[in-house]
């Protein structure tokens, strides 16, 4: 019998736009600027898809699973596992999603109740350099993988007379087993008291986000934010395959240089007109 994976579930329920749609075929996948609560519209590009960050912006990845049955998506940030911190992998734990589920991942989980926001930085102040991993920076993976329903369970569900459609709700929630989360990196130690943290995050919260925008020339990241609420539980995920039935990515950057890479058209150039009107009028 295959292990069970440890994973986390969620507490509560040329180049063109895409015109903001999700990308995704099992767990539909957002990024959304949550500086200005915009959706960024995804550009296909070569097969690929892009999207623009704000320098100094929190940004949070939305998971929508689209499917009847529980999903996994292990979620990569510049190469890094967003729950565990460690460079990222397939076998990594992740986030569970029930049917239909939709869940926010806002940043980089430093426990079951808290993230460090996700924030669009420069490359020198991102999470992965700043950890010795700068090579990835700039894209955002959520590898997808079904959930394996064991020949005894489906024996001792269909063995119990009910209505079809409890049977299909028994079967998706197969039995979880709750443990302890595995041990984070070194930089998660034991927090101070909400009051404390709240002080702390909002001295300084303002220079990362300005600092974030001064020196946003060159290739944008993700960088460990302010830690905020976000409360999730451990649970057993038992996976159908090694290896993920989905992957999707999402390659990230400043408009300037996507428009130096040509995947963004430059924006249209204003011509001053000398004559625009007929008389002059007061200040």
């Amino acid at each position: 019998m295959k292990p069970m994976w440890l994973a986390l579930a969620v507490l509560a329920g040329l180049g063109a736009a895409v015109d903001a749609h999700a990308v995704g075929r099992l767990i539909d996948v957002n990024v959304i600027d949550r500086d200005t609560g915009m959706q960024l519209p995804v550009i296909r590009f070569h097969g690929q898809y892009y999207v623009v960050g704000e320098p100094g912006h929190r940004y949070r990845v939305d998971l929508q699973n689209q499917r009847d049955a529980r999903l996994l998506g292990v979620v990569s940030v510049d190469g890094v596992n967003a729950i565990s911190g460690d460079t990222a992998q397939w076998s990594q734990p992740g986030y569970v999603l029930d049917t239909y589920r939709h869940f926010s991942v806002l940043g980089w989980r430093k426990s079951e109740q808290q993230v460090a926001d996700f924030l669009f930085t420069d490359l020198g102040h991102s999470y992965a350099a700043l950890t010795g991993r700068p090579d990835n920076v700039g894209v955002i993976g959520i590898a997808v993988f079904r959930e394996r329903i064991t020949i005894e369970q489906e024996d001792a569900y269909k063995a119990e007379p009910q209505p079809q459609a409890v049977v299909r709700e028994r079967l998706q929630s197969a039995p979880k087993v709750a443990q302890a989360m595995p041990a984070p990196a070194p930089m998660s130690q034991a927090m101070p008291a909400p009051s404390v943290e709240a002080q702390v995050a909002e001295t300084q919260a303002a220079p990362m986000r300005q600092r974030a925008r001064a020196d946003a020339g060159g290739p944008l990241g993700t960088g460990h934010g302010e830690r905020e609420d976000s409360v999730v539980r451990t649970v057993d995920f038992q996976r159908a395959s090694d290896t993920p039935d989905e992957v999707v990515t999402i390659y990230y950057d400043t408009r300037a240089r996507l428009v130096a890479r040509g995947i963004l058209p430059p924006a249209p150039i204003h011509t001053p007109q000398a004559f625009p009107g007929h008389y002059a009028p007061d200040p």
